[in-house]
């Protein structure tokens, strides 16, 4: 995850002097960037009711800790409603000192005109710029001066469990993390960023053990592809045999560990690309170590060679190899170019890409109570992904680099598997291909969206009427706090917008393609996002 330092081909130099490349003066390191993150109560606390005021913690961070630009901020309150009018507008410059920045913002329930914001949810937007750093951020807020109706929604019964006449069971994963094979794999108490690659002491039979231990179903370790010569940079002495034979270690730790525990699934694959210039993206399924750097006797560290940066040729190779592809924590713009269009669609992307991250985790987080505040927020971009033609479901997970692989949160990515057919590869991928999937914050949450009785990740033409509907479930009992129907067209690169705040809607569409998805707030302000239905309206 996260910015970088990249090396051109080792000079004759580094490789006779030093036997390795040092970094370059004034290049970036593969995890040299911003994070901004909002913490925001969902509600006020009784002794606020009145008032609804709260407080908001606006978090910085630089993984290069001794990053003392300035980061200019602007955090705005609008509402109630998407359409709701703008409230409250907070801004200002700080100055980052060890790496990072604190900023306590008490609000006191008053919006537009010092006047008592109404009842309603709010959405709370936090705009960051540092250099060429640039980070968005978008929560909600509920203000309630009486008490809240929920929306009707069907009853998903019983939990945790879809119901046992469906076809289809939850399986509850993390797919995107790291260990010592790359930057990740730290003890707790030593973890403040990002490891010097293969340099940690745990590694993904430590990360399958944890993770299975705290109650996941599967785990991706998801490693930089570009680390497995032990270097952030281009280890001029590295031997492509040893970095080749690191990955396939991968692989069959992975498979080992499923087979001896059935009903877990221990995945192994990798993060490809950069941030600088890039995009990172996970191979759910890749059975060979892809890469671009070379040692110094111009051997490819890798055993097929990918042009860094050249994603439409990576989704055509991933397409014709079966592979599967996540985009991970995506910004919109400057990554995932093609032609020069950020995000931009490729037929063999479209069949490629099942998957983009909606929301993560604080990727240096050492919680282990599932109470991490410092979370990331990517619909926007997600959006422009569907927008622009891709055929992907919402994934939500934790880019574990400390050694606490999924339990930084309770969030999760949520799959239907087949009922039938015991977790393994195949059925977990079958289920990937069909965007059978879900995204939640919270890990006892159920949700299954459907058009005419169509599952969620179907693709189908329609003549007449189209029924709409959310099915929502708690384990724990959480209550609804707002729906959102959302609607778009796929290839028109234009906006994603609300359609309804009921969980079920009826309506004829207009002639031609459509997509439309549902996201649930809890009443705790965890959000849970169906993945999209694709709709051909015929005439």
């Amino acid at each position: 995850m996260h910015g970088r330092r990249w090396y051109l081909a080792a000079s004759r130099a580094c490789v006779l002097v030093l036997m390795s490349c040092p970094a370059q003066a004034g290049e970036p390191k593969e995890h040299s960037e911003l994070a901004a993150t909002v913490s925001a109560p969902f509600r006020a606390t009784p002794a606020q009711r009145r008032t609804q005021a709260r407080t908001f913690v606006v978090q910085f961070d630089h993984s290069e800790g001794d990053h003392t630009d300035a980061v200019d901020w602007r955090l705005i309150l609008s509402g109630p409603g998407p359409q709701g009018v703008l409230q409250r507008v907070w801004s200002g410059r700080k100055r980052l000192h060890t790496g990072s920045a604190t900023v306590r913002l008490h609000w006191d329930g008053l919006g537009k005109n010092r006047r008592p914001a109404p009842q309603g949810l709010y959405d709370l937007r936090l705009v960051a710029g540092s250099g060429d750093d640039r980070v968005e951020q978008q929560w909600q807020i509920a203000v309630e001066r009486s008490t809240p109706e929920a929306p009707r929604l069907m009853a998903m019964a019983p939990p945790p469990a879809l119901d046992s006449n469906s076809p289809y069971r939850i399986v509850y994963a993390n797919l995107h993390s790291q260990t010592r094979h790359s930057d990740g794999g730290a003890a707790l108490a030593y973890c403040k960023g990002a490891q010097e690659p293969q340099s940690a002491p745990y590694g993904p039979l430590d990360a399958y053990r944890y993770a299975q231990e705290h109650g996941l179903d599967v785990l991706l370790a998801s490693e930089h592809n570009h680390m497995y010569d032990g270097s952030d940079g281009t280890n001029a002495a590295a031997e492509p045999f040893d970095a080749i034979a690191l990955y396939h270690d991968g692989l069959a730790t992975a498979a080992a560990y499923s087979a001896a525990h059935p009903g877990f699934l221990a995945l192994y694959g990798m993060e490809w690309g950069v941030i600088n210039k890039g995009g990172h993206l996970n191979i759910l399924n890749g059975e060979h170590l892809l890469g671009w750097e070379k040692n110094g006797r111009g051997q490819l560290l890798a055993e097929v060679e990918t042009p860094k940066g050249d994603y439409a040729g990576l989704y055509t190779l991933m397409r014709a190899r079966g592979w599967l592809g996540q985009f991970n924590h995506p910004a919109r713009s400057g990554q995932f170019l093609v032609d020069g269009a950020a995000l931009g669609y490729t037929p063999d992307g479209d069949a490629a890409m099942v998957l983009c991250e909606v929301m993560n985790t604080s990727a240096f987080s050492t919680n282990e109570h599932e109470t991490e505040t410092r979370r990331s927020n990517f619909e926007a971009a997600c959006n422009q992904v569907l927008a622009a033609g891709y055929h992907v479901a919402f994934s939500s997970n934790q880019d574990n680099h400390c050694a606490n692989w999924g339990a930084a949160y309770g969030n999760r990515t949520a799959i239907l598997v087949r009922r039938d057919a015991a977790l393994s590869r195949d059925s977990l991928f079958e289920a990937l291909r069909a965007r059978r999937v879900f995204a939640t914050m919270d890990k006892h949450a159920q949700l299954v969206f459907t058009a005419n009785g169509r599952m969620m990740g179907e693709r189908f033409d329609n003549r007449g009427p189209l029924r709409l509907a959310a099915s929502f479930s708690n384990a724990r009992g959480r209550q609804i706090a707002a729906v959102a129907l959302f609607q778009g067209i796929p290839g028109a690169n234009g906006s994603v917008t609300v359609l309804s705040d009921q969980a079920s809607l009826s309506l004829t569409p207009s002639t031609g393609a459509h997509f439309y998805y549902a996201r649930v707030t809890q009443d705790d302000g965890n959000l849970v996002w169906s993945a999209p239905v694709w709709v051909n309206q015929l005439p």
